[in-house]
């Protein structure tokens, strides 16, 4: 067997891993899964016969159990954009500064589209403010809408969390008792899985409105992150 070409595919799948992990913002875990591949292809190149059938087995199974996590993952990406909520709970992303990232943008758009075609639904944006950030989620997404024309009234921010699961924590019981009977939550369209889970473990059967992420490879990078993601809360962090 040539080893040359697992040695060159290993090499141009480090170098991507590289660019991807250390050049651009928010391509970690596709850079993981690529420096994974150059770590397997250069195995292929070095083991003999027998140790590659081995090693062949072991990343079948390892994907075997990746599937587990990713398949509902997909399969909750479409949401239910024709849930009809009295509350939006909008999940917030990063802050540059005082302006809203991509991610943000994505998730603010999809809302801003719901909440004109449902005009009797209130809103709560919840996101707290990191050590980077000179505003909160929260209000970075207030100012978003407001500039837009939403009014002030249909809106509620809950600025303390830190995590999807705190996002749910503190935004649920801002929703008074009465009202608490179809809420639906938006986010990026990779992310309802895990955020349906977190809000069925507060007590709340939730509607989900997916926002679709503008760039493919981020896409990509960030559906493989929450399969990892769904594979943790279900081994480690049921609750």
């Amino acid at each position: 067997m040539k080893k040359a070409p697992f040695f060159i595919a290993a090499g141009a799948c480090l170098a991507l891993a590289g660019v991807l992990r250390f050049a651009l913002i928010g391509y970690g875990t596709l850079a993981l899964f690529l420096a994974a591949a150059a770590v397997c292809l250069a195995l292929y190149g070095l083991l003999p016969r027998k140790f590659r059938i081995m090693l062949t087995i072991l990343i079948g199974l390892g994907l075997l159990v990746f599937a587990v996590g990713e398949v509902p993952v997909l399969r909750a990406a479409g949401g239910t954009p024709e849930f009809d909520a009295d509350w939006l709970i909008v999940l917030g992303a990063g802050v540059n500064g005082e302006a809203p990232s991509l991610s943000m943008l994505d998730r603010l758009s999809a809302a801003e589209d719901y909440l004109r075609a449902h005009p009797d639904c209130k809103v709560i944006l919840s996101g707290g403010q990191g050590g980077d950030e000179r505003i909160s989620e929260a209000e970075a997404m207030r100012r978003w809408l407001t500039a837009r024309g939403m009014p002030e009234e249909r809106i509620l921010c809950e600025d303390q969390s830190r995590s999807t699961a705190e996002n749910l924590a503190n935004s649920l019981p801002l929703i008074p008792d009465g009202q608490r009977a179809a809420i639906a939550v938006c986010s990026s369209e990779y992310h309802l899985y895990r955020a349906q889970l977190l809000a069925r473990r507060e007590g709340y059967a939730v509607g989900a409105i997916p926002a679709r992420t503008a760039l493919p490879v981020l896409r990509l990078n960030y559906f493989l992150r929450e399969g990892l993601g769904a594979l943790y809360y279900h081994i480690v962090d049921r609750g």
